[in-house]
């Protein structure tokens, strides 16, 4: 599995100069191979290759005049940017044909160099390296001093350097993880049976269905009051001066304290919850559906799909379960005793009473716990996909048996440990 490391650069303010320049230098690259594309697409001419472009803008580019200044940086950032173009295209292409999941994305752009975030990369070719004393050194730029925060594992290829929109640079690295290490750091058989069903919300950011409710912590919320205050002072800055940009950046800062906060929450809880269980069982969420509402400031705020994410990789590199639910199971109308359920219920209805076995039940506890045992049977139902079962998916139950087994009369005979209401109440509220 690869990850991404990244440290804070110190660079001094003449090195601020040599990356400005790099970052400069690498975004005209970009913008006169994508003009030189565009041009030859509008003219009905053929297709330029990636080595033909390359002898175009960087070969013959550095000859000219008004691009001689090329030369200044390594040669090596330039064809990176070449094939960062490439990926672009790449990309669109493929999302045009179905090839590439997802949202459909566009055609790559020209970049502006108001752009608040740059960023260029140096791959082995390039010849940096690390010094014993901690330093990286880039060709042409010299020794940066960087902000170590833990080892490197192994030595990376290739090197990032960003500058964010608060100012701040950051070196980047991609490391490929050792699954033997990884096992031996968190040993699945600590953890062997412990599962978890996980009910995201606003008021607490999750419940375990254990009845564990972690609070949201409402970064944004907590910072809009300075925020507010920032926004107002740039926004009545001169336009173009400096003082704009400095207030600019004081605001970029503040969200930057925001984003990091919450970033470093997510990781704690996303890495306790994988450190601490075999499995774990989310709900699938309509993020992007959620936030056009009266609450959009809130969802954004928590930064579910983040953390989900986090969760998702963590539980792979640790050898852990890893199970998302449907977003039409009724997890909140369903009682997790008797499984009978009760139709959609207001938001401000936090505890409601089963109408079928009568058990009092906390909202979110109860649809953590529904969430857990809809997500064990779609695990189960994958293992027995894996392993070849052609039965119907839908009767298959968490324990791996049929829910019920038809007779030569055509009646189903429900089992034991299953409500016999269960079935006919599923039809009657398919849709809640």
């Amino acid at each position: 599995m690869q990850l991404r490391y990244a440290f804070r650069l110190e660079p001094t303010p003449a090195q601020q100069v040599l990356l400005a320049r790099t970052f400069g230098c690498a975004r005209v690259v970009f913008n006169d191979a994508l003009a030189l594309r565009r041009a030859a697409y509008t003219a009905n001419e053929p297709w330029i290759g990636a080595g033909d472009l390359s002898k175009i803008v960087l070969t013959q580019g550095k000859k000219r005049t008004e691009r001689a200044w090329l030369g200044g940086v390594s040669s090596v950032v330039l064809q990176q940017s070449l094939r960062d173009l490439e990926s672009a295209y790449s990309a669109f292409f493929d999302s045009r044909s179905g090839k590439r999941k997802g949202p459909r994305v566009g055609p790559p752009s020209f970049k502006s160099r108001k752009d608040k975030r740059q960023s260029v990369r140096f791959t082995a070719n390039a010849r940096w390296k690390i010094t014993g004393a901690g330093r990286l050194v880039l060709p042409k730029i010299g020794e940066l001093k960087v902000r170590w925060s833990r080892t490197l594992p192994i030595t990376p290829s290739t090197v990032t350097v960003i500058k964010d929109a608060a100012g701040r640079f950051f070196a980047s690295f991609i490391i490929e993880t050792d699954p033997d290490t990884d096992a031996q750091r968190w040993p699945v058989e600590d953890v062997a049976g412990r599962e978890t069903g996980l009910d995201m919300g606003l008021t607490h950011f999750a419940v375990l269905d254990s009845g564990e409710k972690i609070a949201s912590p409402r970064f944004l919320r907590r910072a809009e009051k300075n925020l507010r205050k920032l926004q107002r002072r740039h926004s009545r800055k001169q336009k173009g001066s400096r003082n704009k940009e400095k207030a600019r950046r004081a605001l970029a800062r503040q969200h930057a304290k925001v984003a990091d906060a919450r970033h470093h929450f997510h990781h704690e809880l996303s890495s306790r919850l994988v450190r601490e269980h075999q499995a774990v069982y989310v709900e699938t969420l309509n993020v992007k559906g959620m936030a056009r509402g009266n609450l959009a400031k809130s969802i954004h705020d928590a930064g579910w799909s983040s953390f989900l994410t986090m969760l998702e990789y963590k539980a792979a590199r640790y050898g852990r379960v890893f199970q998302r639910v449907g977003r039409s199971f009724p997890s909140s109308q369903r009682c997790s005793v008797c499984h009978r359920i009760d139709g959609p219920k207001p938001l401000n209805v936090r505890t409601w009473t089963c109408s079928g076995c009568g058990t009092v039940h906390d909202r979110d506890t109860n649809a953590a716990d529904n969430t857990l045992q809809e997500g064990r049977r779609l695990h189960t139902l994958n293992l027995k996909v894996a392993e070849g079962y052609r039965g119907d998916p839908k009767r298959l139950r968490s324990d791996g048996k049929t829910r019920g087994v038809r007779s030569r009369h055509g009646a189903v005979k429900q089992e034991a440990t299953e409500s016999p209401t269960h079935h006919r109440a599923t039809k009657r509220h398919s849709t809640g």
